[in-house]
């Protein structure tokens, strides 16, 4: 039987990309840029740039995959995997797929039964955390909360009883007002770091309660690259059906249905979902 697919598919690499010193780039990645059939990049002038600083000649087709085009670019970089070649997928710093494009690409991929991997490397998420100076055995990644005030307030009150370290992206000018929600939504003392320009010359953590950060985040002009770290709710938080019923009440205005609401919040607070749900429904039906 004759097909137009080689024996043999080629392969789908995601690789991580220096977050701000290029000497974190991987051997691997030298490699994969040189070597790839076509290298999709989320903005292609930065990997040309970052290319030329690794000393790299891109041997392959340079193409963009960002946001805007990602769902078209997909199919075309499948076809090439199929026909045997290697595409390589970068975003502009750090891993592809993680608040980056790449996810869509794995999807198809996946469920095209083709082969992909991974090349690691730099992480913002990791980095942060680890230099946060909150726990780490056990954390989640939220990416960027939503901008509108209303939207965002409801986002943290569903993250208040998270047990778990939480890692976050935000854009510079929007930290101060971040801060403030989150020192509203989880407590002034609620710990938590900002961590900004990682890896680069400029790198500053600073470590306090959620309100001394807000305060110096206004004091000043908050610039470039920046993570927030923000410690889980206390183990001896609330424990009362009654007081988790906002927090439900929020997520289900997020668009979650009241029993997935239930049962999450019940869950990460150690509350019976049976007492929180009649909790809850009670308060929908005042």
């Amino acid at each position: 039987m004759s097909t137009d697919r080689p024996d043999r598919p080629g392969l789908l690499v995601l690789a991580a990309t220096p977050i701000g010193d290029s000497e974190d780039a991987s051997a691997r990645l030298r490699r994969l840029l040189a070597d790839a059939d076509v290298v999709a990049a989320e903005d292609t002038r930065r990997t040309r740039a970052l290319a030329a600083r690794l000393g790299v000649t891109i041997g392959g087709r340079l193409v963009s995959h960002h946001e805007h085009n990602e769902s078209g670019r997909v199919a075309e970089l499948l076809d090439v995997v199929a026909g045997g070649g290697t595409v390589l997928v970068v975003s502009d710093a750090g891993m592809p797929a993680v608040s980056d494009p790449g996810f869509r690409a794995v999807q198809a991929a996946v469920a095209a039964d083709l082969p992909v991997t991974v090349a690691p490397g730099p992480s913002a998420v990791l980095t942060a955390l680890a230099l946060s100076g909150l726990p780490t055995d056990r954390f989640c990644f939220e990416g960027f909360l939503p901008r509108k005030p209303g939207e965002r307030a409801r986002a943290l009150a569903a993250l208040a009883a998270e047990r778990r370290t939480l890692v976050l992206f935000e854009a510079p000018h929007r930290v101060p007002e971040t801060l403030d929600a989150m020192a509203e939504a989880f407590g002034a003392d609620r710990p938590g770091a900002v961590c900004r320009e990682l890896t680069k010359t400029y790198e500053e953590v600073v470590r306090g309660p959620l309100a001394e950060l807000a305060a110096w985040a206004h004091s000043g002009d908050v610039r470039g690259e920046v993570v927030l770290v923000v410690g889980g709710a206390p183990a001896d938080g609330p424990a009362d059906a009654g007081d988790l019923v906002p927090e439900v009440l929020a997520r289900v205005d997020a668009g979650e249905r009241l029993k997935e609401a239930v049962a999450g919040v019940a869950e990460a607070a150690g509350v019976g979902k049976r007492e929180l749900y009649a909790a809850a429904l009670a308060a929908r039906t005042r």
